[in-house]
């Protein structure tokens, strides 16, 4: 696992109602301080990735359909340098990921229909100066190819 990413297991409590479940609360090993709430979608096949922080620590979940997270430490002093760890979140894996700064991270819906992630930064987003910096999802330095990979 990389330096500094943490899981935590989202558990889905269901009753003849509906369900609920916990996203992230201020008692969690992972809750650092709340920035901001806010969703992202992904259509089915679609690559929403690479970027990375630099203050910005990411608490991610997907809460419709199933993505493909995968995460690249590009930081020189970490003990986990140049690891990449791939997580399948969604509906049939209920899972908070934490992601430090300089982690770099990105997204593949891999379900039949569009997938919805909410993602809890530590940080509000600032429109004029982003601390947000994107590579190409193909072309660059990370070891990853976003294909399926058939075992």
């Amino acid at each position: 696992m990389i330096e500094g990413v943490k899981v935590k297991l989202l558990k889905v409590i269901p009753d003849e109602r509906g369900r609920v479940m916990e996203i992230l609360r201020n008692d969690d090993e992972v809750y650092q301080k709340f920035g901001q709430t806010y969703i992202t979608t992904a259509y089915p096949g679609v690559v929403k990735g690479w970027h990375y922080h630099k203050k910005q620590f990411d608490n991610i979940a997907c809460i419709k359909g199933m993505m493909k997270l995968v995460l690249y430490d590009s930081r020189k002093e970490s003990k986990t340098y140049g690891e990449v760890n791939e997580f399948f979140i969604g509906e049939h894996n209920p899972l908070l990921i934490h992601i430090p700064p300089y982690v770099y991270h990105g997204f593949k819906c891999i379900s039949e229909t569009e997938a919805i992630v909410i993602n809890i930064p530590t940080e509000v987003y600032n429109y004029q100066n982003p601390d947000e910096f994107r590579v190409d999802p193909h072309k660059n330095e990370i070891p990853y190819e976003w294909e399926r990979k058939d075992k």
